[in-house]
């Protein structure tokens, strides 16, 4: 925890970034040349209101800047390397509601940058890029450009590719990017431990939302990576869950997919425990069979793993462990190529992580024809350097599971009469982040998952 303090004392590496990117465009391109220009997000208001949208800043603006301000824009001179950020000047009238703006000073300070300009600059700068010369280059994201900018004076307008060299170099992380994953991850074990201290003593979903939230904040966390999930009993079988507003008395489990955000990077923790502080026989049973499935995953994991290969190997021990408890009848085998377990393990054993909770890079193949993979959202091999979930699950969902009873193919493999005394599990995920190294890997995720250590705490 004292090395990544240390490391977040210092900026974020804002121009190694920018040079990473260019490195991209340049083995695409040796020839790559000019100005890249990038925006922040806009101050919006909402519809018929005078109270601004909340604000959540353009992750590729950020990667190039470590800039979380709105209304600002860079520009990175290929051949110089020179970074300049366009800030908002002082507006009087805005001073008066919301206080004095960051400083070109403060922004020399902040961040990785060369210089700082008003932003009411930016297209004078742009023109006198250009100086003439008729071959000057500039790239940009289209749909992220304001029409107040103009790019007229350049030859050439670069409006595919950069997004995409962006997205690609995001996959893998510097020291600084896994440092700000750690942090997050530490404050949202707080708030995930928090919540179990809480559950035996409130009485609705919304209650234990409330719990993590007001932990993170507390904690540093301003913001959430994304909606939590906070579902109880068979609410737990929809997988991204949203109401939060049920009660749980006669519930099984609390199923808590839930992260913070620090300094626009995510944590994405998962996990599922006991409403009443200890689990009933199935629930532990299912429980058991979703954490030998992470674990076992967990431990291929190292550059070069072809991620499909440790998905399928979640499938298979998940095939195992519903057969020993006769949940699943028949041969490993057929079962495993008939894709049976998709019907409780529908969705894929991770994603890449980072400023977004499912970050860019994975490639996946939504339109793949073997329903097994359909949902994955990273394909190909692991990169040393990446952070991805690992986060397999069993559900008993009735809209996925009862096509299956009915299918004549499928309903040879699930015994009905057993599925009947698991409805009420719902689902069980565990997820933890993992970064991923040459020999190995890093689980960077602390929060408790051993049985014994949950039920202690829910009981404390």
């Amino acid at each position: 925890m004292a090395e990544t303090g240390k490391i977040l004392k210092g900026k974020y590496p804002a121009k190694a970034h920018a040079a990473k990117v260019v490195a991209y465009l340049k083995s695409k391109d040796p020839s790559v040349h000019g100005i890249i220009y990038l925006e922040s997000q806009k101050t919006r208001m909402i519809e018929d209101n005078d109270e601004p949208v909340p604000f959540r800043q353009r992750r590729p603006f950020f990667y190039l800047s470590g800039c979380p301000l709105p209304d600002t824009y860079i520009a990175y001179d290929i051949s110089t390397t020179h970074l300049t950020l366009f800030i908002p000047p002082v507006n009087p009238d805005s001073v008066i509601w919301s206080g004095l703006p960051l400083s070109p000073a403060e922004a020399l300070t902040l961040f990785d940058i060369d210089a700082v300009l008003p932003s009411t600059e930016i297209n004078a700068f742009l023109t006198s890029h250009h100086n003439g010369n008729t071959s000057s280059c500039v790239w940009a994201i289209p749909e992220q450009v304001s029409d107040h900018v103009t790019f007229l004076a350049f030859g050439d307008k670069k409006m595919v590719g950069l997004k995409e060299a962006i997205e690609e170099c995001r996959v893998t992380k510097d020291e600084y990017e896994v440092a700000l994953i750690r942090k997050a991850n530490q404050v949202s074990t707080i708030a995930h431990t928090a919540v179990l201290r809480a559950v035996k003593h409130v009485s609705n979903e919304r209650e234990l939302e409330a719990v993590f939230i007001e932990r993170c904040i507390v904690n540093g966390c301003r913001e959430l990576a994304y909606h939590s999930i906070v579902a109880s009993g068979t609410n737990a079988a929809t997988l991204h869950y949203q109401k939060n507003d049920e009660a749980m008395e006669e519930r099984e489990n609390l199923l808590l997919d839930a992260g913070g955000e620090w300094r626009c990077y995510a944590a994405d923790i998962t996990r599922t425990f006991p409403i009443k502080g200890k689990f009933s026989e199935e629930s532990r049973a299912i429980y058991e069979i979703v954490l030998r499935m992470q674990t076992v995953c967990t431990e291929m994991l190292k550059a070069g793993v072809l991620w499909d290969d440790v998905h399928a190997r979640a499938h298979e021990i998940a095939i195992e462990g519903l057969l020993h408890l006769g949940i699943l009848r028949g041969s490993k085998k057929e079962i495993f190529q008939k894709r049976t377990s998709v019907a409780f393990f529908p969705h894929g054993l991770g994603h890449y992580l980072g400023m977004d909770t499912h970050d860019t890079g994975g490639h996946a193949n939504y339109g793949d024809s073997d329903g097994m993979y359909r949902y994955l959202r990273v394909r190909g091999r692991l990169p040393a350097g990446s952070v991805i979930t690992v986060e397999p699950g069993i559900y008993f969902c009735r809209f996925i599971v009862e096509p299956y009873l009915e299918d004549e193919v499928q309903r040879n493999f699930i015994d009905k009469e057993v599925v009947e005394r698991y409805w009420g599990v719902g689902g069980v995920r565990i997820e933890d982040n993992v970064l991923i190294t040459e020999n190995g890997y890093e689980n960077l995720t602390t929060a408790v998952k051993e049985v014994e250590e949950m039920e202690s705490i829910i009981n404390s």
